[in-house]
């Protein structure tokens, strides 16, 4: 059903527009028209005129790193009802788009999460734009939260039954480079899998293999992965280093120093540095303490940690990773705005239909107060009914 969109500064990805409107249809934007122009266009074609109340339009965030939401997580709930809810949970925080996200677990949970994947993408569940399985071939000292026992090297088998989240949408895989057998990267990378560096202990010469065999972007950079020094530059030096990957970063001031992030963003490429929740279940949901496939975790202020004070994923919302990237780093808004659709848009390689208000573009947006509160949503041009 055609509708426009009118009284708002839209924010194009490349600038704001301060006195255009959106003709959506069929789930895309249409056309742009002028303002002045909504009422006697709306007459003739006798569609519905949605006042923004001059609001800023943005295109909708992009979460490539969500594990849970509404006390659901993905670990504990691997169904397509468990990825609805997630996805219903982000969206009142302006999430539009996500990748629900598995932790390290055993093959049994692994296998019923990519079948629930394959559910939701031939579902249309609302949101859903592939899966992340992070893990469990990852390094066990920079294991964080992961369960040791769950953490493996791979075989023949667990990379075939990877390999099935190939037509899924843009799916993300993390791994520790110096855990998985020589040609297993390329192989996930040849078969459109993207393919993410997260709890590597490696050396900044194993991460240059790595990127040379299909690695495209680094899982919450700085967070359980070698760090940058004097002499080893590390997986942080590597990922910082290279041009054409993407970074993932936690601005939530409890993963990384506000400091640190300014210097890796000053450091990277322009437009490879990406916002991510890595949202457990306690966002959109009450109480402190939580179940982390099977282990307690609390939360504090903010602040997800396990007893021993290991953090456990975030309490992070999209909405509050931009304000905090605004607010935290001094960055300008339109740039944070970038980080949180635009950049990982491209990540997943679907800019050519997401990230961006142009013609032809998907209608999926968040609606904005002067406070960066999310006010309403739309995914495939179907409102959340917020506003």
């Amino acid at each position: 059903m055609a509708f426009v969109l009118t009284n708002a500064n839209i924010f194009t990805a490349e600038q704001i527009l301060k006195n255009e409107s959106l003709v959506i249809d069929s789930g895309k934007i249409v056309k742009m028209i002028t303002n002045s122009a909504v009422s006697q266009f709306a007459s003739e074609q006798n569609i519905e005129v949605i006042d923004l109340k001059g609001h800023l339009l943005a295109p909708g965030f992009i979460d490539t790193q969500v594990n849970g939401g509404a006390g659901v997580l993905f670990n504990n709930q691997p169904n397509v009802e468990a990825i609805a809810e997630i996805g219903r949970a982000h969206r009142a925080y302006g999430t539009t788009g996500f990748l629900p996200t598995l932790i390290s677990d055993n093959s049994e949970t692994m296998q019923l999460a990519i079948n629930a994947s394959q559910q939701a993408y031939e579902e249309n569940t609302p949101g859903f734009l592939g899966v992340h399985l992070e893990g469990p071939y990852l390094n066990t000292e920079r294991k964080g939260v992961h369960s040791e026992e769950k953490l493996t090297v791979p075989n023949r088998a667990d990379l075939d039954r990877l390999k099935q989240v190939s037509g899924l949408g843009s799916s993300v895989v993390t791994l520790a480079p110096e855990v998985v057998p020589d040609g297993f990267i390329k192989e996930l990378a040849d078969a459109d899998i993207i393919v993410s560096v997260g709890h590597s202990n490696a050396s900044y010469d194993c991460i240059q293999d790595a990127l040379g065999n299909g690695v495209s972007g680094f899982t919450h950079l700085f967070n359980a992965m070698s760090p940058l020094t004097s002499r080893e530059p590390g997986v942080v030096g590597a990922a910082l280093h290279d041009p054409n990957s993407w970074c993932g970063v936690i601005v939530d001031g409890f993963h990384v120093h506000p400091s640190t992030l300014n210097i890796a963003i000053a450091a990277k490429r322009k437009g490879k540095i990406m916002l991510v929740s890595d949202a457990v279940h306690t966002v959109g949901a009450k109480g402190k303490n939580f179940d982390l496939a099977g282990r307690p975790v609390y939360r504090e202020n903010g602040k997800v940690t396990t007893i021993e004070g290991t953090l456990a994923g975030s309490d992070l919302d999209m909405a509050s990773a931009v304000r905090n990237t605004v607010q935290m780093l001094d960055i300008n808004l339109e740039e944070a705005l970038r980080m949180a659709s635009l950049y990982p848009a491209q990540f997943l390689s679907l800019d050519h239909k997401l990230g961006r208000i142009d013609t032809n573009y998907q209608a999926d947006f968040v609606l904005l107060d002067n406070n960066l509160e999310v006010v309403e949503t739309w995914i495939n041009g179907e409102a959340s009914g917020s506003l």
